[in-house]
């Protein structure tokens, strides 16, 4: 297979809404709390494409994977119970979704390898990320890839689970 990772276009979002409804129900089969609250919806991945901010991982020319990678913007870390590893510039990974049908190839594994390689690209040497505590799958993920437990966030008016990673050129 031959993925890569670009910004998303707008006349992609047909293809992320599906995707975003498709993890909103896992997360819901799964048990999870998280995304059953009508966030992310169709405007929040307007709103992502139009900033900038959204990203596609694509498998040729088909959308397999959706995150959106912000450069030193998430309000809420700022507010953290607990300890970041760094102080300096940061990315952040939110709304990682893959599709159904790419389901168990390690791609949102891929969606935050590329992001490592985006921020140190840009010379962003940390890369932050919170989720909920039930989602067990991105927890796993975030284990697996080397990413610290730092503590806690209160997002939307919930509390998660925020977890950094430096990287190092």
């Amino acid at each position: 297979m031959n993925y890569h990772f670009r910004k998303a276009t707008l006349v992609e979002i047909p293809q992320i809404w599906t995707i975003i409804q498709q993890a909103i129900a896992r997360r819901k089969n799964d048990g999870s709390q998280q995304w059953q609250d009508g966030y992310p919806n169709e405007t929040v991945i307007q709103q992502d494409i139009e900033k900038g901010i959204g990203y596609v991982l694509l498998d040729d020319n088909t959308v397999a994977g959706y995150a959106a990678i912000l450069f030193n913007d998430e309000p809420a870390y700022e507010q953290l119970k607990g300890s970041w590893l760094t102080n300096g510039d940061f990315v952040v990974v939110h709304r990682v979704a893959i599709s159904d049908d790419y389901l168990g190839k390690g791609l949102a594994q891929k969606i935050f390898l590329f992001t490592e390689d985006l921020a140190i690209d840009n010379n962003f040497f940390s890369i932050k990320v919170d989720t909920n505590f039930d989602n067990i799958p991105m927890l796993k993920i975030l284990e697996k890839l080397g990413y610290t437990y730092c503590g806690e966030v209160t997002f939307r008016g919930g509390v998660r689970k925020a977890f950094e990673k430096e990287l190092f050129k």
